[in-house]
């Protein structure tokens, strides 16, 4: 593997490290290609018109990968120009599943089980340990042209991000 270890995530009282780091403020978000729950490939393209948050996490049946799927889709509920993408090492189905199961009304997931390189790519590829070949969770904010404007990238794994920063990057207030 080829790149920087930089970041470090703590699980369970112990700490572990991604490989390289999230994209930068005011780069261009690499380019993707993951599966949607209809089993389509997409890219970032699929949302070319929109601005996208994007919550990558360890998996949607983590209790605070989910709280934070949740509680991302109920203040992104009636921002029609926003793009809710949940990306995880999760089956398509799972994500399909859990979208159902809590009458999700905006987020995508999206699975990147199909390409390898998005956690590389994105920095979040957790490297060692027990949850190594997973990713550690972040939440980045894209413009419309797929510009970097918020980044986060959580070393805890069971907090949750910064809802109101992430939405503010977009000019949009949130009351939590």
């Amino acid at each position: 593997m080829s790149g920087t270890i930089v970041a470090k995530i703590r699980f369970e009282n112990a700490s572990y490290q991604t490989h390289g780091e999230l994209p930068r403020i005011g780069s261009h978000a690499p380019d993707v290609s993951l599966v949607n729950t209809r089993l389509h490939d997409v890219s970032l393209m699929h949302w070319s018109d929109k601005r996208k948050i994007m919550y990558i996490g360890i998996s949607v049946d983590s209790e605070a990968s989910a709280r934070a799927v949740i509680r991302f889709d109920e203040y992104a509920a009636g921002c029609d120009d926003i793009a809710l993408l949940i990306v995880s090492y999760d089956l398509p189905f799972a994500h399909k599943r859990f979208g159902q199961a809590h009458d999700l009304q905006v987020a995508e997931g999206l699975s990147a089980i199909r390409h390898a390189g998005f956690g590389e790519n994105y920095g979040v590829l957790i490297v060692d340990g027990p949850l190594a070949g997973m990713f550690s969770p972040a939440v980045l904010v894209l413009d419309e042209n797929n510009t970097i404007v918020h980044r986060e990238h959580l070393e805890d794994i069971t907090a949750e991000p910064d809802y109101k920063a992430a939405f503010r990057a977009l000019g949009i207030d949130i009351d939590e």
